[in-house]
């Protein structure tokens, strides 16, 4: 997987760019439950109040707070706040406070938020005892009030006291005459309540008692409230749509830049087995290099684009989270650790259990692929042996195991998502459960928890990213471990460093030195001390009985193998000094099998000469004798060829592949027993035509038939890759007995005079 950086070098920008997308969508999510939290403690619980700091409050108020604050508490009010004369308040100020007209009001300053903080630490237990202190004055003058149970002695005597005032008197008036003892003894009593109470309990009802306050001076608290929540619910809004933007923007980077590099990976593959000899092909199956090329690298996208989406985003929100978590309620991140070691001990059973097998499926995709390819290559011979029932097992054999193996993986899979969605929704009955308890108890707010759970929920979907990552791994490294036996083949037959160029004086000529030649990893060697002239504008002939080396002779000159020893010369050149592009520029080659391409009749002959005009196809389709069937379809050269040829008949495709060649107008002409589907007139005609239109080209031929090469300038006969006969058919028949049992097993003395006739009068 490390090697798969050089493919990503291309695309650096839009790594970057998701990186940046990634860490904003991240925020955005993160900061989602934070205004959710506010909207509902603040904006809902406390009418739009956000703590207990008035940004106004009246002197008689103060007044009442100032009996229960120390003297450093008190420096704190006074050195923050104004206070607004009556007589002196402006028109603007009486319009924005009312109460004015009345009474003496004191004014917030402009603070930041951390003497805000020291501010609201100043004021919480003065206004918690005020209005503790007012709301069992109304209790008392209504006769209603808490259990006496639920009291301690100084709370009895306080509420005694207030039972016992006259009617219309004041508590706080008499709380100022009070011993200063007696007074502090109250005030500890009191601070034992908001101890009780905790900090987040005593904040929101310290907002409420700010709103009452605001309602007592005449502000519009209900514009209050409805500007916090729409300010509140509008950032809420643009967080999720810029979390949705970035999602959308990741999603098509991440896209884009899987994609280009599994075309690059394509392409690469592509091009390396386009370089491959033949021995490299023999250590690849086709239908393993299709799977490699798509399968496999189709692995590696989907890896890709879900690595690019998380590999970021859950680390991000994972951290983010955890330090959301601990400045939220520290005390509650243990019920996280149990979710994250519920989530890790599902994923450490799927690995165990499904792993293994996602290194089984791309064999099982392989040879479900082999099967196929078999099947419809060679279905005209199943059905001439009527073995469609076997061949059938075969298949359905080869479907079932992927099929089994593909359903044992998937289970694991569908097994996982229901698994961990019942720990996500225990996780959250257990925080509710604990959070519950904090609320009662005054250490939580109900928005905390919902922000906390929110918190939860991310930590273990990022865990849970992580995780499926983690899965689809293993997958994906065994797709580009495949991918990578291809790209770090080392191709045997390379271009020289320094390539030299063919010699000018020389046209055609082919020349073998000594030329032994051995199959990869075979032990003997199938070709012994080959040397032979191919003269310049000659005709070569090779025959010999069957595995006897004729095609691999022939194959080495195009370099589809290399020579083991001695060395093969074209135009007096080494072929391993030149570059193989200018060696095969020279050659026009006719396969034993005769491959065509799907296309059309024109593009097919124009294969080796994309510039050839029609004239020049039309004359290597008249000298190969194919000109007759061409014209007789009704589109002519652009006749449809279907994928392999397979529209037209095995002489037709054989005909064609040699147009294709002489279309070509190589130095070479290399027949590697080409001429075995047509029928005696037509080969006859054929090598005539090829005869008188090609002078000037070297033509090497390798015959079964010994009336294909009656005529050629030089038969060179092999037998167990050894040449036992060099020089003319009349030649060959009185010294080379290998030569004349050919001749002898073909033709009759008749026939063999009645081939030179023939021969002679075309």
């Amino acid at each position: 997987m490390t090697k798969l950086g050089k493919y990503l070098k291309p695309f650096a920008l839009s790594i970057l760019a998701i990186v940046a997308l990634l860490f904003t969508q991240a925020m955005c999510e993160l900061a989602m439950p934070d205004y959710m939290s506010s909207i509902v403690d603040v904006g809902i619980v406390s009418g739009g109040v956000e703590d207990g700091v008035p940004s106004v409050i009246r002197e008689s108020e103060v007044k009442k707070l100032v009996l229960f604050m120390d003297k450093k508490e008190q420096k704190v009010f006074t050195d923050n706040y104004t206070r607004l004369i009556s007589e002196e308040a402006t028109d603007d100020q009486l319009d924005a406070y009312p109460i004015l007209k009345k009474e003496n009001v004191y004014e917030l300053k402009d603070v930041d938020s951390a003497t805000r903080d020291t501010i609201k630490e100043s004021l919480r237990k003065a206004e918690t005892t005020v209005m503790g202190l007012e709301q069992s004055a109304a209790e008392a003058k209504s006769g209603k009030s808490s259990s006496s149970r639920e009291l301690s002695d100084e709370q009895k005597k306080m509420m005694k006291l207030l039972s016992s005032l006259p009617k219309g008197m004041d508590i706080f008036t008499v709380l100022e005459t009070m011993p200063s003892k007696q007074l502090m003894d109250m005030k500890q009593e009191m601070n034992k309540v908001t101890d009780a109470m905790g900090a987040e309990t005593a904040d929101t009802a310290n907002a409420a008692y700010v709103r009452n306050e605001y309602k007592a001076i005449g502000v519009d608290v209900d514009a209050i409230q409805y500007t916090y929540l729409f300010q509140h619910g509008f950032m809420m809004l643009a967080v999720a749509l810029g979390s949705a933007a970035a999602a959308v923007a990741v999603g098509f980077l991440a896209a884009r830049i899987a994609a280009g590099v599994s075309r690059n990976l394509r392409k690469d593959v592509f091009n390396k087995v386009e370089h491959f000899s033949s021995a490299e092909f023999n250590k690849f199956s086709t239908n393993t290099l299709i799977t490699r090329t798509t399968n496999d690298i189709q692995q590696i996208q989907m890896f890709m684009t879900m690595l690019f989406r998380i590999v970021v985003y859950a680390p991000l929100m994972g951290i983010g989270g955890i330090f959301k978590v601990l400045t939220t309620n520290a005390k509650m991140t243990w019920t996280i650790a149990i979710g994250v070691i519920a989530i890790m001990l599902v994923i450490f059973v799927l690995f165990k259990v499904a792993m293994p097998k996602f290194k089984i499926l791309q064999k099982l995709i392989d040879r479900l692929n082999l099967v196929t390819r078999e099947i419809l290559t060679g279905l005209s011979v199943i059905r001439a042996f009527s073995t469609e029932k076997h061949e059938e097992e075969r298949f359905d054999k080869a479907n079932m195991d992927l099929m089994k193996t593909n359903l044992f993986v998937n289970r694991a899979m569908t097994f996982m998502m229901p698994t961990m969605m019942l720990i996500m929704n225990g996780l959250t009955v257990l925080i509710v459960y604990v959070g519950a308890s904090n609320i009662d108890a005054g250490k939580m707010q109900v928005g905390d928890l919902m922000a906390f759970i929110q918190y939860a929920m991310q930590i273990i979907m990022a865990f849970l990213f992580i995780s499926m990552v983690s899965i689809m791994m293993p997958r994906a490294q065994v797709a580009a471990e495949r991918v990578n036996e291809i790209l770090d083949m080392e191709v045997m037959i390379k271009d020289p460093e320094e390539p030299k160029e063919f010699l000018p004086e020389k046209k055609g000529e082919v020349e073998f030195k000594n030329v032994y030649f051995c199959y990869p990893d075979a032990d003997e060697a199938v070709l012994h001390n080959i040397s032979f002239t191919a003269p310049a504008g000659k005709t070569t002939a090779f025959i010999g009985s069957t595995g006897s080396g004729k095609s691999t002779l022939i194959n080495l000159i195009p370099r589809f193998f290399d020579v083991s020893r001695g060395s093969i010369l074209v135009d007096g050149v080494d072929i391993r000094d030149v570059k193989q592009h200018d060696l095969c520029e020279k050659i026009g080659y006719v396969p034993q099998k005769g491959v065509l391409f799907s296309g059309t009749i024109e593009s097919n002959l124009k294969y080796g000469k994309e510039d050839a005009t029609i004239d020049e196809v039309k004359r290597a389709a008249r000298i190969a004798q194919a000109t007759d069937f061409i014209e007789e379809k009704e589109e002519k050269y652009d006749s449809p060829i279907a994928q392999g040829g397979s529209n037209v008949s095995g002489g037709q495709k054989q005909r064609l592949s040699i147009a294709r060649a002489i279309a070509k107008d190589p130095e070479i002409y290399i027949f590697d027993d080409s001429f075995s589907a047509l029928d005696y007139k037509t080969d006859v005609k054929l090598r005539s035509e090829l005869q008188k239109e090609t002078n000037g080209s070297t033509t090497l031929i390798v015959a079964q038939r010994i009336s294909t090469i009656l005529h050629a300038d030089q038969i060179i006969v092999l037998d167990e890759g050894n040449i036992v006969g060099k020089g003319t058919h009349e030649e060959l028949l009185n010294t080379c007995p290998v030569y004349q049992q050919i001749a002898k097993s073909q033709l009759s003395e008749d026939d063999l005079k009645k081939a030179r006739e023939v021969s002679d009068h075309e």
